[in-house]
């Protein structure tokens, strides 16, 4: 029997990535699940600069965004900006979930809330990953933090690179072919997972299949992690063709518990 999902996603106004590559992945899962359908609705936070203030005040909007969701009756929100939710404090990515979904529920149409920074951290967890090593896009400044925060969370972060692109536009313009050439110049050899993206705005789909053939590494991202949680909070297959070890379908869960 056909079934359709309709997901939420609450997306920074400068953001051009999480609605082509999280769709992507969930339509690819309908080729081999064609029983599983999607429709996409968002909400926009204002931001422009990747910088602690912008991502601050664009914080404080999730709210807003998550009610104007629930008016579409989603069954499961995704909220886009990883470095936004741990810009704001260790451990808040379980802060920000709890309190949106309380959100909807407010409007009487509650649904789950991910974070791509929960999603993230869940799904390293899910692997197994204990050293991983780590691409993104931000300033110097706030890439420490993204990998002070992973670290707060029990992994250890081997080896990172800061591409320091301030402007969140040009973040969604990085090329992905790039992103293979940066992970070879890396120090991975004991790293359990490479994140190729910390960061839902960065282009990076195209090049996981490419990193994991050529490092022998499984390879995570920010949107692969949040797609992975969507489909668990559905209750769905976690299976999606080219996206990664993660959704390979070699890390399934209980989907009947969620039935």
């Amino acid at each position: 029997m056909t079934q359709t999902f309709r997901i939420g996603q609450i997306v920074p106004s400068s953001n051009t990535t999480m609605e082509t590559e999280v769709p992507a992945m969930l339509q690819a899962h309908s080729t081999l699940r064609p029983q599983d359908r999607f429709t996409f609705h968002s909400s926009r936070m204002r931001m422009k600069k990747v910088v602690k203030e912008e991502l601050a005040a664009m914080d404080a909007e999730s709210d807003r965004c998550a009610l104007e969701l629930s008016d579409a009756r989603v069954d499961v929100l995704g909220y886009a900006c990883l470095v936004a939710i741990m810009a704001m404090g260790h451990g808040y990515h379980r802060v920000s979930q709890a309190r949106l979904t309380e959100r909807t529920a407010s409007n009487g149409a509650t649904a789950p809330v991910i974070t791509s920074a929960g999603a993230l951290v869940e799904a390293l967890k899910v692997m197994g990953a204990k050293k991983i090593a780590l691409v993104a896009p931000y300033m110097l400044p706030l890439t420490e933090l993204v990998k002070n925060y992973i670290a707060a969370e029990g992994f250890e972060v081997v080896d990172w690179r800061a591409l320091e692109i301030p402007d969140n536009l040009d973040v969604g313009r990085h090329d992905p072919s790039k992103l293979p050439g940066i992970v070879a110049g890396m120090n991975y050899a004991d790293a359990d997972v490479i994140v190729l993206s910390a960061c839902v705005q960065m282009p990076s789909l195209p090049a996981v299949a490419q990193v994991e053939a050529e490092t022998g590494k499984p390879v995570l991202t920010a949107s692969i992690a949040t797609t992975y949680a969507i489909l668990k909070e559905l209750g769905l297959d976690p299976v999606v063709p080219g996206a990664g070890a993660l959704l390979s379908g070699a890390y399934p869960y209980d989907t009947a518990a969620k039935a």
